[in-house]
């Protein structure tokens, strides 16, 4: 709070007016996708921002993004109940943010529950507006105690991730004030948070980014913000309409509706001079708040701390749920002998959800590491999946696949002609799943090559994400092709919840050469694509793989049965449509705790399923999407 009254806003009017009209303007859009253009004149840096809400990821997406910490989801956060508790995972996040030179935090998410099928759950807090609120309160504060700004999103009624773009949030008056607004008030007349995201839906009939009632009535004039209200990513659709309702930043950029259009609307008196002179202040004083301007010192801070494992950890202990338990947790490693670390997330274990708040941590702790270290050495540890629910495979590890050009773990990314001459090539790592790929005019077809080590014999299964026309080449067999295409031109759709398909095939174990071309779809308005592989190993039936599980818990002292959700069920730009567990996840618990009554379930999800069974286990325990540490 200190920190408001401190910025000197007579150093801001003389930085604004050694500022022309076009670098103003230029300042009011996105320099990319990430940062602001710097403008010398007003000795203003480049402003950095970033995703997200379980931790930085920095200013890239995708394959290339840096090493990040990965922190609980917010519902693990506020299941915790504990506002002193999420200042200090703000304050971490902010610690790590000021490391990688990011200025702004874009979260926290303090959208509501309104429905159990919202598929961006484990990004918000909770359906109940007081505890969003305070848990809000408390990470705002911690982010903003390092010198980063939070960004408190999305404003407002943006609960709804199917057709998020162009719904219309019907509220009246009452629920509004009394239901959806208790969080953002809270976060900004408490809290003082430094930015607002205007959402992408509409509110009574009004687009967001256009609601001046909302922005400027009550936001700026009833509830005094003085930060800067930001777009969400290609929100903003108006020149005229956004800059007079109250919106001051639009991303991404460099492209958008503002721009030159922006200065000719302020040259020709359609857009006042002084409401540009406003967005800029606003700009300029976040600046001098996160240390961009030059000859204000950046706030002093400390380093991000050397046990941050074992703080993230602690936050992911503190925010599990303990549903039930007949005396069987917590367990007693001498007086056990055989365990069964069983389920589909005990070996795919989902310690995220999909969609822009994605980070990649240096390492994941997976479930059967963290047993192996809390149990020792002395114990046998069985692990099966029992059941395979995912709609797509893992990412193919970097240790299974070599470039054939340079013998390196990895894949040959090859960009060919339509006469399929070779234009370039390049090594890519594909076990960070995808990486975009930017298509020029003369790029007609792209092709991945790798040798494949195949560890067992039997049928195996290689995915390619993805859009466009996709041929998979193995020896000894016949080509098998797909084509899957992307439907509307929303470009997250494609980034955030890509399309996949699997291929089947069978081969003995060895080493194979795999092809794989693809003829990128080109009926879109942006001319990028993106590539994975993703591959799994042969398995049983599902008959065969549920029997097996169960034949491990009954030879088992105790059995820890790891089910749930991940982040393809859970993402954004998409609502679930149910509240059942993917595939034969119910009929494991039932399978297995039969064969074992000493089980104890945990279920890896950031939102809400259906337990039919929840009878059924000796003990329950809800772990959220936990982080780096889950394990």
């Amino acid at each position: 709070m200190a920190r408001r009254q401190s910025v000197d806003e007579a150093d801001l009017t003389r930085r604004l007016d050694a500022m022309s009209l076009k670098e103003k303007v230029t300042l009011l859009t996105g320099g990319d996708a990430w940062t602001l253009t710097p403008v010398v004149a007003a000795g203003l840096a480049s402003l950095a921002l970033s995703d997200g809400p379980v931790g930085p990821r920095g200013t890239t997406f995708g394959g290339d993004a840096p090493a990040a910490l990965l922190f609980p989801s917010p519902t693990s956060l506020a299941a915790a109940w504990d506002e002193d508790l999420a200042h200090e995972a703000g304050r971490l996040m902010g610690l790590k943010a000021r490391e990688m030179g990011i200025h702004v935090l874009l979260a926290p998410t303090v959208n509501l529950h309104r429905s159990p099928l919202g598929g961006r759950h484990f990004e918000c807090y909770s359906e109940d507006p007081h505890l969003t609120a305070r848990i809000a309160t408390g990470f705002v504060k911690g982010v903003q105690s390092t010198g980063v700004a939070a960004t408190v999103k999305h404003f407002v009624g943006n609960d709804s991730e199917t057709e998020r773009m162009t719904y219309d949030a019907r509220i009246d008056p009452t629920t509004l004030r009394e239901t959806y607004l208790p969080p953002f008030e809270a976060a900004v007349r408490e809290a003082e948070a430094w930015v607002v995201m205007a959402a992408y839906n509409s509110v009574g009939g009004t687009t967001m980014t256009e609601n001046a009632e909302l922005l400027t009535g009550l936001l700026k004039e009833e509830w005094g913000f003085d930060g800067v209200v930001v777009s969400d990513w290609q929100a903003a659709r108006s020149l005229e309409a956004s800059a007079l309702a109250g919106l001051d930043l639009v991303m991404p950029g460099p492209d958008g509706p503002w721009g030159d259009a922006l200065v000719a609307a302020v040259e020709q008196g359609s857009v006042p001079d002084s409401v540009v002179d406003d967005k800029v202040r606003r700009i300029l004083r976040l600046a001098a708040r996160t240390g961009a301007l030059d000859g204000i010192d950046a706030p002093p801070t400390e380093a991000v701390p050397g046990d941050i494992q074992a703080r993230i950890r602690d936050l992911a202990v503190r925010g599990s749920v303990l549903l039930r338990n007949d005396g069987l947790l917590p367990l007693a490693p001498a007086a056990l002998r055989k365990v069964a670390l069983i389920g589909p997330n005990a070996v795919r274990f989902a310690p995220q959800g999909g969609g822009s708040a994605h980070v990649t941590p240096n390492h994941v702790v997976t479930p059967e590491e963290g047993l192996r270290r809390a149990l020792g050495e002395h114990v046998e540890i069985t692990v099966r999946p029992g059941v395979f629910p995912h709609a797509k495979l893992p990412p193919i590890h970097a240790r299974l696949v070599t470039d054939p050009v340079d013998g390196a773990p990895g894949v040959r990314l090859e960009y060919r002609s339509a006469d399929g001459s070779l234009i370039s090539d390049e090594h890519k790592d594909p076990s960070a799943w995808w990486f975009p790929i930017i298509l020029g005019e003369d790029i007609d077809e792209l092709c991945l090559r790798t040798r494949l080590t195949l560890t067992e014999s039997g049928e195996h299964r290689l995915s390619v994400l993805g859009t466009g026309h996709f041929t998979l080449h193995v020896p000894g067999r016949e080509p098998q092709t797909h084509e899957e295409l992307q439907e509307g031109d929303d470009i997250a759709a494609l980034l955030l919840n890509p399309p996949s398909h699997t291929f089947v095939f069978p081969a003995a174990q060895g080493e194979i050469e795999i092809l794989v071309r693809v003829r990128p779809q080109r009926n879109l308005p942006y001319p990028i694509t993106l590539l994975g592989l993703g591959y799994d190993v042969p398995r049983g039936s599902d008959e065969e793989e549920l029997q097996a599980a169960a034949d491990a818990a009954a030879e088992a002292d105790v059995v820890i049965l790891m089910i749930g959700s991940d982040a393809d069920t859970e993402t954004e730009n998409v609502d679930r449509v149910s509240l059942t567990l993917r595939g034969l996840q119910d009929q494991l618990v039932e399978r297995v705790c039969a064969a074992n009554p000493r089980t104890a379930v945990v279920v890896n999800a950031g939102a809400p399923f259906l337990m039919p069974w929840a009878e059924r286990p000796a003990a329950l325990l809800w772990s959220w999407f936990p982080g780096q540490e889950g394990g």
